[in-house]
């Protein structure tokens, strides 16, 4: 079964006060070579049958008017991993 993934991430120029508590954290634990961390969204969207070009573009238009917010976040990718919908 086909797996489209949509990632989302919060826009470059907004503040990720998640991704920097856990950078704080990282830091504590004495990782100090990660300078910064950013948290997003995954979404996977299971599908049946063939993904092609205008399932894609839904799965687009999908994450730009649902999944993400537009004011705040940036769709980064709407990508096929047909390794998502396996056991892992």
């Amino acid at each position: 079964m086909p797996t489209i993934v949509v990632e989302v991430m919060p826009k470059a120029e907004l503040l990720d006060p998640a991704g920097k508590a856990v950078a704080g954290a990282l830091h504590r634990l004495g990782h100090e070579s990660i300078r910064d961390v950013r948290i997003g969204k995954r979404f996977e969207l299971h599908v049946d049958g063939e993904v092609d070009a205008a399932l894609l573009e839904t799965a687009q238009q999908l994450a730009a008017d649902m999944l993400s917010n537009g004011v705040i976040e940036d769709v980064i990718s709407v990508h096929v991993d047909s390794v998502a919908g396996e056991t892992r």
